[in-house]
């Protein structure tokens, strides 16, 4: 977090750069326009292979990391209800990005029925209360940084002009939460600064690692789509993850393992240039049609 509080536990201030924070993404994606971009288009089906690993650095917070392993709200557990808390939080995103100001009022009423049940007993390890609004900042910049990432591995690196309309678009990310929008820094550039700054407190002790390794080797799917789908996601989540988020997993990745990756999405990319938008956003738009059924008919969001 960049403003710790005394949520966090005190430790070593560290000064990172982008190449320590951010994922590596060369430069061989040809942009596809110069047109004016806004987040929206960043929900193509593929941002979900970045899901784990945005997981991973959301709960690399301390306060974030020991609220979601304690928490009592059993029915949002990621371990125990896999699929559903799969689809809740696609479905955020979904209303953030996509969603009206009526959905988006709806859905932050039910994030917060949720989290009023979300904060530390006397005994725990760390101080953190869901309400907390820097962590709930620190939530929103994980997901801004994650969509990003995806986005321009499929649609090659952004002008300044467009990166600085993609960041202004994202806001609701957070603002759907309790973030303010003066909590938000007012510019691209100075995002970095606070990305930077925050990644300098990320900490994993064995107790949230234990968490995210089960969550990586999918402990909470049956066996044989365990068996079958465990390493890509490894791959996939591992590759998403910039190396102070790999330091402090204690996870390794090889140049190899990079050429893969890059060669992977490159492939993806060329693929997804040529498909219509209704099937590479076609699994938001279910999400948030779904959001709006439930609404409708009076039934739980999360």
């Amino acid at each position: 977090m960049a403003v710790p509080g005394e949520s966090q536990p005190t430790v070593e201030d560290r000064v990172l750069t982008s190449s320590d924070t951010r994922i590596t993404i060369r430069r061989r994606t040809a942009r596809w326009s110069d047109e004016a971009v806004t987040v929206a288009d960043a929900m193509d089906f593929w941002s979900f292979a970045a899901g784990a690993a945005n997981v991973i650095m959301q709960l690399s917070s301390p306060g974030v990391g020991y609220g979601v392993v304690e928490s009592k709200v059993d029915s949002g557990n990621l371990l125990k209800h896999p699929w559903k808390r799969a689809r809740t939080t696609f479905q955020y995103l979904a209303v953030a990005i996509l969603g009206t100001e009526a959905d988006r009022a709806a859905m932050r009423e039910a994030v917060n029925g949720a989290h009023r049940h979300v904060k530390s007993e006397p005994g725990s390890a760390v101080r953190y209360n869901a309400f907390d609004r820097d962590l709930q900042m620190w939530v929103a910049a994980c997901l801004f940084v994650g969509l990003e990432d995806t986005y321009q591995l499929l649609r090659g690196e952004m002008t300044p002009e467009q990166s600085e309309q993609f960041y202004r678009s994202a806001w609701t990310l957070g603002t759907t939460l309790q973030v303010t929008e003066d909590q938000w820094p007012a510019s691209r550039a100075g995002f970095d600064e606070y990305w930077n700054t925050a990644c300098a407190r990320v900490a994993v002790d064995d107790t949230v690692r234990a968490y995210l390794e089960d969550l990586i080797d999918l402990q909470m799917i049956r066996a044989p789509l365990r068996v079958t789908s465990r390493r890509l996601l490894r791959f996939l989540t591992i590759g998403f993850l910039a190396p102070v988020f790999r330091d402090a997993m204690g996870v390794r990745w090889s140049d190899a393992e990079q050429r893969w990756f890059e060669r992977l999405f490159r492939t993806v990319a060329l693929v997804n240039r040529f498909l219509p938008p209704f099937i590479r956003q076609g699994g938001s738009l279910v999400l948030l049609a779904d959001v709006r059924r439930r609404i409708r008919r009076h039934r739980p969001l999360i």
